[in-house]
């Protein structure tokens, strides 16, 4: 989860009742971005058993510059297998290109740590990344790649790049889709006998209740408020999933 105010919302969202019952657990660390904004990781214990946590800090380029959200990495095994995961919250479209590039860089470092430490990891790295999947940030500095041809077990797949590509997305500016919102994992997920956790397929959660039904914005996501009035929504961007099966 990107944007979390503190940790009391979160309980907050546990406790309504499409959720109360579900059993979710909390990870989530106070990190140095100014407005208070935060990552955080859901997870449900009985199917994913956490052995470590870890906020790591964005390194900034100088000093004297504004801190931003940090990298927060749950690792554990799920359906048997040990799969970390990286929760990202990249620096604003407010920043030059380059602040991205360097958060992309650093959740590549991140990664090849982890794979120095065991071969067999899985990892999943996924955020608001205030990118789209051909940016630089994303194709070159994280090196996450659009086609599964091109994927090594230790390299990165984007499976949304081919998505905006066809024209869906999950923000919508002037009239035009961005998928800033992604989900991108290492190619050992990509399995097709599905005998060990492998990918099977990835969605834009779009469903009519989260789009704008009428108005100037109609077919933009619907909002809880834009300028200053309350829209009764969920959110400017749309949710997007993975999904993983093991046989």
């Amino acid at each position: 989860m990107a944007e979390v105010e503190n940790r009391h919302v979160l309980e907050d969202l546990l406790k309504q009742p499409a959720l109360t019952d579900r059993g979710y657990e909390i990870i989530h660390y106070e990190g140095p971005d100014e407005r208070g904004v935060d990552c955080a990781f859901f997870y449900n214990p009985k199917l994913y058993t956490v052995t470590a946590t870890k906020l790591v800090p964005y390194v900034l380029a100088q000093p004297t510059d504004r801190p931003t959200r940090g990298f927060l990495i749950a690792d554990g095994k799920l359906a048997g297998e040990r799969v970390a995961f990286i929760v990202n919250h990249w620096p604003s479209r407010g920043a030059e290109s380059l602040a991205r590039e360097r958060a992309g860089m650093q959740v590549r470092a991140l990664k090849d740590s982890l794979q120095r430490l065991d071969s067999k990891i899985k990892i999943v790295i996924m955020g608001d990344m205030n990118d789209d999947p051909m940016d630089k940030s994303m194709a070159e500095a994280l090196g996450a790649k659009r086609e599964t041809k091109d994927v090594k077990k230790k390299d990165l797949y984007n499976p949304w790049w081919n998505t905006l590509a066809g024209g869906d997305g999950t923000l919508k500016y002037r009239g035009k889709w961005n998928l800033f919102d992604q989900i991108v994992f290492t190619g050992n997920f990509l399995n097709k006998r599905y005998k060990k956790l492998s990918y099977f397929t990835h969605e834009i959660f779009k469903r009519d209740y989260l789009i704008q039904a009428d108005g100037k914005y109609k077919g933009y996501p619907l909002r809880t408020q834009a300028g200053g009035r309350w829209m009764n929504g969920y959110s400017d961007h749309l949710p997007t999933v993975v999904y993983f099966i093991k046989r």
